[in-house]
């Protein structure tokens, strides 16, 4: 199933509004690429939303699942938070490494990531180049290769998102990325929340990604949550999903029928359901 390159990347995950919060507790460490709130107490969950998205995403599976200590991960640059670290460079190395810095830094032992979208990437980062820090990964919604998600590759998308990246300041670019938001997304002031240069350089960098051969590396246990919007293309997304993860061999895979790829929001008793089974000792 292939679907328009340029919105679906931008569309990784639905906007939301959110406010810059301080991380837990007065720690000394203060992440220059994201914000973190923290919610309820209990096991340690670090959630990450996915591109432009903001924590909020992940409010109401917070609330209807307690008895965790979630740590809800807004990426700078995205709803509103400003840029920060990410204003110049890199994006998605410089906010995995920063996410195991923090783990560190607040002496979590072995959280939990889950990650949608393009958080889900993130999640991905963390376990394979710091496996020691985590307990256990859910991925919502990604590929490790994330170009795979319209049938392209990786290695064949450098020169088209340079092109987007180099188009995120001007009008043309700004009006493409509005346009693929409020086409995809809940919230049409979505474009004014989030930095259009941080934007497209995290499209960019997703669009050249391949963690594939990262996959190995992870020791802890990963689950793939992934949707199906249609009965005529589950077959191919089974495919797709088990190709691409058959790397780690002990991933296990839940499908999501009748979902787009707002998993959370589309099929939210039966995504509460498969996170509860995944947080469970």
């Amino acid at each position: 199933m292939r679907l328009p390159l340029i919105p679906l990347l931008i569309a990784l995950a639905s906007p939301m509004a959110a406010r810059s919060l301080p991380p837990p507790g007065g720690a000394a460490f203060a992440p220059a690429r994201f914000s973190v709130e923290t919610v309820g107490s209990g096991p340690d969950v670090i959630l990450i939303p996915g591109l432009t998205s903001s924590r909020d995403v992940w409010r109401a599976t917070v609330a209807a699942i307690p008895g965790y200590r979630y740590h809800l991960v807004q990426v700078a640059g995205f709803a509103g938070l400003p840029a920060g670290g990410n204003a110049r460079g890199e994006v998605l190395a410089p906010l995995a490494e920063e996410i195991a810095r923090y783990i560190r830094a607040e002496k979590l032992d072995r959280p939990a990531l889950v990650g949608h979208s393009m958080g889900g990437t993130l999640a991905l980062m963390v376990a394979a180049r710091h496996p020691e820090l985590v307990g256990k990964a859910m991925v919502v919604d990604m590929l490790p290769e994330p170009a795979a998600l319209v049938g392209a590759r990786a290695s064949g998308l450098g020169g088209l998102s340079d092109t987007l990246r180099d188009l995120a300041g001007t009008e043309v670019g700004r009006s493409l990325i509005d346009s693929a938001i409020r086409l995809f997304g809940d919230d049409p002031r979505a474009k004014a929340r989030s930095d259009p240069d941080v934007v497209a350089r995290a499209i960019r960098e997703l669009a050249v990604s391949d963690l594939t051969p990262e996959l190995p590396r992870i020791r802890s246990p990963l689950t793939v949550v992934y949707a199906c919007p249609e009965p005529a293309v589950c077959a191919e997304i089974d495919h797709s999903y088990a190709a691409a993860y058959a790397g780690d061999r002990s991933t296990r895979l839940v499908r999501m029928d009748g979902s787009g790829h707002m998993v959370m929001a589309d099929q939210p008793a039966r995504f509460r359901a498969a996170l509860r089974a995944f947080l469970a000792p």
